[in-house]
């Protein structure tokens, strides 16, 4: 199969069948063979007979219904896992994603890129709660992963699906999959697509979202420099600790001896004693986390490098 596309729906009744309709409208003229995977992340109003509806007049829709609502990362990941086809593309249920822009996406991806990510170039949402955070965070983003893209937020994506299988996805770390993709050593592009205002039902993601995905770039930033080598993050700031603790110390010491200055009134020896005993915390977590790091890919015989291709090698 040439695709799979994958749209986490949460409440989007109304939005459903217009939907379908604009995905079978833009696909089915495309020459790509495709199927369309539906995740109901919980809802509790029509959805799920909505989506019902649909897939009993077309065998290619596929329907995965949650118990309760586990978030859109989660929602995709169920898509992913189902997904079939060589390209995975998804995107959002609630009609601002074009799905005309799917076949360009695929285009580029057949350019030779592995991920494909789209851009709202002229974003149709509100300036100050949606527009203006996802300026910041954008380019927040892209200085600390090193993989520079205008809208991180966009779901419209192409993947391809070698990419996605060696990616596990939590927290909200469904945003992250290009930077995440580039440490295994993707290709990576984008395309700008168009953005529509929602017509039907109000936005599930506002800005109080940002928390959590400041809380997540901590954590892919930590796994694309450190994920192997975590005693070279934390044994360097435990170095730092112990060598400015030493330097205090002497310098306490050189109070003592040449300015008599009584050594239990001198706050420095409490700093002495605070840097000292936080470089060797430092430098145990960093082997302690060594030690996870082993365990990790030692017990699930999981290699930390990931290859392309292979000639002549069985």
């Amino acid at each position: 199969m040439d695709l799979s596309v994958v749209v986490p729906i949460y409440n989007e009744e109304e939005n459903i069948p217009e939907l379908c309709r604009r995905v079978f409208a833009a696909l089915d003229q495309s020459g790509l063979s495709y199927e369309l995977i539906l995740v109901d992340d919980g809802s509790v109003d029509e959805s799920f007979n909505r989506l019902k509806a649909v897939a009993a007049h077309k065998p290619f829709v596929k329907i995965i219904r949650f118990r309760r609502n586990f978030g859109q990362t989660a929602a995709m990941a169920a898509g992913f896992n189902a997904a079939s086809g060589s390209v995975v593309i998804p995107m959002d249920g609630d009609l601002q994603n074009d799905p005309s822009d799917i076949p360009r996406l695929v285009k580029k991806i057949d350019e030779g890129f592995d991920v494909v990510s789209g851009w709202r170039k002229n974003r149709r949402d509100t300036f100050v709660n949606r527009k203006l955070p996802s300026l910041i965070a954008n380019r927040l983003i892209s200085k600390m992963t090193g993989v520079h893209l205008h809208d991180y937020g966009c779901t419209l994506k192409a993947y391809r699906r070698e990419v996605l299988d060696a990616i596990n996805l939590y927290g909200e770390m469904h945003r992250f999959v290009p930077a995440l993709a580039s440490q295994v050593g993707a290709k990576v592009a984008e395309l700008p697509v168009a953005h529509h205002p929602r017509l039907h039902g109000v936005s599930k993601y506002g800005i109080s979202r940002t928390t959590r995905v400041i809380l997540d770039l901590m954590t892919v930033k930590f796994l694309l420099t450190y994920s192997t080598k975590p005693i070279q993050l934390f044994g360097k700031w435990g170095i730092y600790a112990l060598f400015a603790g030493m330097m205090s110390g002497a310098a306490v010491v050189y109070m003592k001896i040449f300015e008599q200055m009584s050594m239990n009134r001198n706050p420095l020896l409490i700093l002495t004693a605070f840097l000292l005993f936080m470089g060797v915390q430092f430098i145990v977590l960093g082997l302690l986390g060594e030690l996870n790091a082993r365990t990790y890919y030692e017990a699930q015989s999981k290699p930390i490098y990931v290859v392309k291709e292979k000639v002549n090698i069985a």
